[in-house]
């Protein structure tokens, strides 16, 4: 599940970044998919997840330059990731 929301988030983020006139909603369709895979994860999984450290996969690492080199773009999808992803860190105890 995770490399295929990753897949999805890389194919949406390249698309958004060629300078598509409608960013917003294939964003706002990549944050929902992020979003879905934390709500749908049980505290245990991402216990899990956490523990095992793995390096960012390839797919992983576009996403990330990809983020790092659109400031505006990284903003956009943080503002709607960031609340629901603390939330259930939150509520699994991974952040005080």
């Amino acid at each position: 599940m995770k490399r295929t929301v990753l897949m999805v988030l890389a194919a949406a983020l390249l698309y958004v970044s060629v300078g598509s006139a409608q960013q917003h909603p294939v964003l706002d369709a990549v944050a929902n998919k992020v979003i879905a895979k934390y709500q749908g994860s049980s505290c245990e999984q991402l216990w899990q997840k956490k523990a095992a450290k793995t390096p960012p996969s390839p797919e992983e690492q576009k996403v990330i330059a990809l983020l790092k080199s659109d400031p505006q773009m990284r903003q956009e999808f943080l503002n709607k990731v960031a609340a629901p992803i603390a939330n259930k860190m939150f509520d699994c105890g991974m952040i005080p």
